[in-house]
Parts: structure tokens; C-alpha cells; sequence
């Protein structure tokens, strides 16, 4: 199949903005659908992300994970990232998958996040943090910045710290402990942990 002909995958979700944002996490896309344990990003049971969160944030890996229904516990979820100032939203608005997976390496962004209109909404928000390398690319490619190492950060030329991440996919091969680290550092910069 042609790239041209292969489908175009609107991004599911809005953007998780909670009152007084100060940093925004942008991931690339979410898996498909059929990966979901929940309705909201970092959906898939497999993926790092709320484990590394609940590791930072309570010193328990579990603590946002219901082990009975097999999924996160969204409300607990939504309560520390606005108690927090944490915003979600992804890189990509619309993508084509071009293996029929998740895995950044095979996905096509055709549009981008409108990441200045979307910061326009969180004026306290002065961090930009990335998980993974396609993620880091599509906002140097925005903001016009080189792309930061790993556990590093640029400065715009409008004042926002760019933050590359690891990647919380368990296909990155590093462990929970070390990606909690590097995201613990990034939390401690922003001065919300």
C-alpha cells in the first residue's frame, strides 16, 4: 500500500490542561485503540509512564494501577497531574501508521501539534518535556532548537525549556528506576516535586 493511501489517525484526546499548567509532557501518538486499558493518554498496561509516575510521586510503582480491573485509575491520575500542574498532549494531531503499530519509528506525522496556540492556554507554563526521541524532534523541528540530549533541555528563543526524556515505552531498553530518575530531575527543575 502507497503512503499516500493509507489511512490518517486523528488524534483521540484534548489536551489535559489543569489550572495553572507548568509543565507540558508531549508524547508522539498513542497506540491503536485495541492497546487502551483506559480512555486517556499513556493508555496502554505495558507502557512505563504511570508506573514511573507512581514511583516518583509515591514511592510505589502500583500506586495508579488497579490490579483487579487491569487498568489505571484515571481519577487518582487526573487529581495528581492537577494538584501537580502537570498538562499531557502529544506531538501529533494527525499520523499515519505505517506498519500498523504503535512504535514511533513507523509512524508519519502529517500534522503536528499547534504547540504555541495549545501554550497560549497554559501561560504558566514555561516546560516542555518530550518522552523519546521522535517526540524531541517534532518540537525542535517547531521551535526551531537544536535537539536536546537525554535528560537535557534547550531554551527557545521565547524563553521555553525544552526537555528530552527517555522514552517510557518498554521497548526503550532502560529500567523503570532510571527513567524515574531522569523525570524526578525534570520535576525538581520545574519546581513541582
Amino acid at each position: 500500500m502507497e503512503e499516500c493511501d493509507m489511512p490518517i489517525e486523528r488524534h483521540p484526546w484534548k489536551p489535559f490542561i489543569p489550572q495553572g499548567a507548568k509543565v507540558l509532557i508531549m508524547g508522539t501518538f498513542p497506540p491503536g485503540n485495541h492497546r487502551w486499558s483506559m480512555d486517556f493518554y499513556y493508555p496502554n498496561r505495558t507502557n512505563d509512564f504511570w508506573y514511573m509516575i507512581g514511583l516518583i510521586f509515591f514511592n510505589d510503582r502500583n500506586a495508579l494501577y488497579c490490579k483487579e480491573s487491569r487498568t489505571f485509575d484515571l481519577g487518582a491520575i487526573k487529581s495528581l497531574l492537577t494538584e501537580r500542574h502537570i498538562a499531557l498532549n502529544d506531538t501529533a494531531r494527525e499520523v499515519r501508521r505505517l506498519k500498523g503499530n504503535a512504535s514511533d519509528k513507523f509512524l508519519e506525522i502529517v500534522t503536528p501539534v499547534p504547540l504555541y496556540e495549545l501554550l497560549r492556554m497554559m501561560p504558566e507554563c514555561h516546560t516542555v518535556a518530550t518522552t523519546g526521541e521522535k517526540a524531541a524532534g517534532v518540537i525542535a523541528d517547531i521551535t526551531g532548537t537544536p535537539l536536546p540530549k537525554m535528560g537535557e533541555h534547550v531554551l527557545s528563543s521565547d524563553g521555553i525549556e525544552i526537555w528530552r526524556m527517555p522514552s517510557t515505552s518498554r521497548a526503550y531498553p532502560m529500567k523503570l528506576e532510571y527513567k524515574a530518575a531522569y523525570y524526578a530531575d525534570l520535576f525538581r527543575a520545574a519546581g513541582i516535586l
